[in-house]
């Protein structure tokens, strides 16, 4: 009578097909690209960049990339509604610390957003984090609050895109940097949402490369110490 050992070795089986290793799951993920659109909450710059808004949004959501907003109203969900609506996935990023406290205290919407980070640290420390965890940031008709969005994306050498004629802040946003004489950094300007969001993955793509090699020469030259 075979022993319980020899049962259980019977019942064992190799795995079937090819087995994936971590290595080959890397290289094969794509995260996708995080595209943040930056506007005025209220004001004239809704009625006038509203349709705009969403064009940029849709066009973020067919070049496959993520739609990142601050979570609020106006010219950010009207963007957002875009992306929604062509199919794309959208977070927000909150001042509140609550989805109670973004609902009440802030009375910001939850329309056309997936996914909602609450950061608690009011509007300042979210505009930071915002942009931070951003690929690049794209700039429609905006105010104060628009406007230190772009300076924060500015001085961590992001990409950013301004769509002019979209009124607001993106105006001034040209003398602005003639004025600083900082030069342009990476800021790109188009009249048309389509064209400007296309510009802004191809540079975004055009960077990642470019990190993903200088890493690869490093790592060969650490190699080979």
């Amino acid at each position: 009578m075979p022993s319980k050992k020899s049962k259980l070795k019977k019942k064992s089986r190799k795995p079937s097909g090819k087995t994936t290793t971590i290595k080959e799951i890397q290289a094969s993920f794509r995260p996708k690209l995080k595209i943040c659109v930056s506007g005025a909450a209220a004001g004239e710059c809704v009625r006038f960049g509203k349709d705009k808004a969403y064009d940029v949004g849709k066009a973020i959501a067919e070049q496959g990339a993520i739609i990142v907003t601050g979570a609020t109203k106006g010219i950010p969900t009207h963007a957002a509604k875009g992306a929604k609506e062509a199919g794309g996935f959208s977070i927000g990023f909150s001042p509140a610390a609550t989805e109670a406290e973004h609902l009440r205290s802030y009375r910001l919407p939850m329309e056309y957003l997936d996914m909602v980070v609450f950061t608690g640290f009011n509007y300042a420390g979210r505009n930071l984090l915002l942009t931070r965890a951003s690929d690049a940031v794209i700039t429609v008709c905006g105010r104060i609050g628009t406007l230190n969005e772009f300076t924060v994306a500015f001085e961590d050498n992001k990409v950013q895109g301004v769509l002019l004629g979209s009124g607001g802040i993106t105006t001034e946003i040209e003398h602005i940097l003639n004025v600083a004489k900082r030069g342009f950094g990476k800021v790109i300007f188009d009249t048309d949402p389509e064209r400007l969001v296309r510009k802004v993955v191809k540079a975004i793509k055009r960077e990642k490369r470019e990190e993903k090699l200088a890493m690869n020469r490093k790592n060969h030259n650490r190699n080979k110490r």
